[in-house]
């Protein structure tokens, strides 16, 4: 089934929170603590979500109907926000999909950069898209759990 892209809109939230939950409890298990997951999954959607789709800043992955994925980016903190992948549609590449239409997106809005704040199990994923590691930190996670982490970054070529 091919993958295509189109802009995330309000009316997704509720369906790409509950992807952001799947993808959460099976790729982070291995990296963190069923404590952790337990509360990172059970936090509500941030109203930033709003703002960031109302910004243009979402984009969502879809095959056969159904939501395979979806990127979020902060243009005002030039930052990648989130990257899920629904779990079952994992290694189809859709991943880097993502980030390569938030790299364009960040770029046709005149960002030279972006960074992000990794989980650990997607720190593969961004390094070979050509993020680099500045650092590892302890991400202060809005439910109130401190996340092991990379900040990363990647200067993007101009249009």
């Amino acid at each position: 089934m091919p993958i295509t892209l189109r802009p995330a809109l309000p009316f997704d939230i509720d369906a790409l929170w509950a992807l952001r939950t799947v993808a959460v409890r099976v790729s982070c298990a291995t990296h963190y603590a069923p404590e952790q997951i337990a509360v990172w999954t059970a936090s509500p959607v941030p109203p930033a979500y709003v703002a960031m789709l109302a910004a243009g800043g979402g984009i969502v992955a879809m095959q056969d109907e159904a939501i395979a994925g979806y990127a979020m980016l902060n243009v005002d903190k030039h930052e990648v926000d989130a990257v899920f992948v629904d779990p079952a549609r994992a290694g189809l590449g859709i991943g880097k999909r993502l980030l390569a239409a938030l790299e364009q997106l960040a770029r046709q809005r005149g960002m030279a950069r972006l960074h992000l704040s990794a989980s650990l199990n997607a720190v593969p994923l961004y390094q070979a898209a050509g993020f680099i590691a500045l650092r590892a930190e302890a991400y202060a996670h809005p439910s109130g759990i401190s996340l092991a982490s990379v900040a990363m970054e990647k200067v993007l070529p101009p249009i």
